[in-house]
């Protein structure tokens, strides 16, 4: 029984005890062990001696009259401990179904919660529509810490496919949020610099966030199809917070000179084409392409601007000389 049998020990006879008295002391323990083991046969099989960190486990402190008074207590502490050791994972190993179920919990998670996303929409809303307007907006970015002309906005405006300024419509919010997997606050302003820095170096998400910006700055309640110029330069140099081209103040300078009224589609898009194909050196453009007549007058006048420049640089040279 191993700890059984502590409750029983007692101290050995002194050496000067004799040869009888000794056997009676056998005797008598044998006689106690039988004893024991006969009462308590109806309590099942015994337990082996169970051992934790090294040591042995006394739980037979408090024995009835009948000596199996803790024998229903003995059995359940060591049912417990061998419940306990066996959920822990085994030493060396790792994939274990535990760790599995971690991972999958993790997972799931992850997953955004419909009913967070429409209550964080609730917050927000209009009280008379089903929709975030100007006034839900601006407290939507106060608690993102974000102001609304921000370029991050833009971006988050972009990932919610929204179809107007200045409005989030319920399932615009819901499946955009959802998409970037986050349903709350904390979510959204950990996720739009990880989105931002994904738009520095990857051409196609850029790509599609640029001609993403024409169609949101369009009043689509008017059926507006080309973008007031004062508001194109607006958008022009907000999408352009990152990867600007080189040219870009002296278009937009040209764009303000000259007042031209709107920005059409094809122009708008076809810039960012026309920026990254000529660079900083309008001498490699060729008016023979077919560019937008708008570019032509721009390179036109550009290059007007430094034949000026370098007349003015050679009346200076003139005058120095006499």
């Amino acid at each position: 029984m191993g700890n059984c049998f502590s409750c029983f020990k007692v101290s050995l006879p002194p050496a000067t005890a004799t040869r009888s008295s000794s056997f009676d002391y056998k005797d008598e323990t044998m006689e106690l062990r039988g004893s024991f083991l006969n009462s308590c046969q109806q309590t099942g099989p015994l337990v082996p001696e169970a051992h934790i960190n090294g040591n042995t486990l006394s739980t037979f402190n408090n024995v009835g009259s009948d000596n199996c008074g803790s024998m229903p207590t003995v059995q359940s502490n060591l049912r417990s401990s061998r419940g306990f050791y066996a959920r822990l994972s085994p030493l060396g190993r790792s994939g274990t179904s535990s760790g599995l179920n971690t991972t999958t919990e993790s997972k799931q998670q992850k997953e955004p919660s419909e009913n967070k996303l429409n209550a964080l929409f609730d917050q927000y809303k209009d009280s008379h529509e089903d929709v975030i307007l100007a006034d839900g907006i601006e407290r939507f970015c106060n608690d993102l810490q974000l102001s609304p002309d921000e370029f991050k906005v833009l971006v988050l405006a972009w990932k919610l496919n929204a179809k107007q300024m200045c409005q989030f419509t319920r399932q615009e919010f819901v499946i955009g949020l959802r998409a970037m997997k986050v349903d709350s606050i904390r979510g959204i302003q950990a996720r739009l610099p990880e989105i931002v820095q994904e738009l520095t170096v990857n051409n196609d998400l850029f790509k599609d966030l640029y001609r993403f910006t024409f169609r949101f700055g369009l009043d689509v309640n008017s059926g507006q199809r080309i973008l007031p110029a004062d508001m194109a330069i607006v958008l022009w140099k907000l999408v352009f917070t990152i990867r600007e081209p080189p040219l870009l103040s002296r278009w937009l300078k040209f764009l303000e000179c000259h007042h031209v009224r709107g920005i059409p589609r094809d122009t708008w898009n076809m810039f960012l084409n026309f920026a990254e194909s000529i660079g900083d050196d309008l001498s490699v453009y060729d008016d023979a392409e077919a560019w937008p007549s708008l570019f032509d007058d721009f390179v036109e006048y550009e290059n007007d601007q430094m034949n000026q420049n370098i007349s003015k640089d050679d009346r200076k040279d003139v005058s120095i000389d006499n």
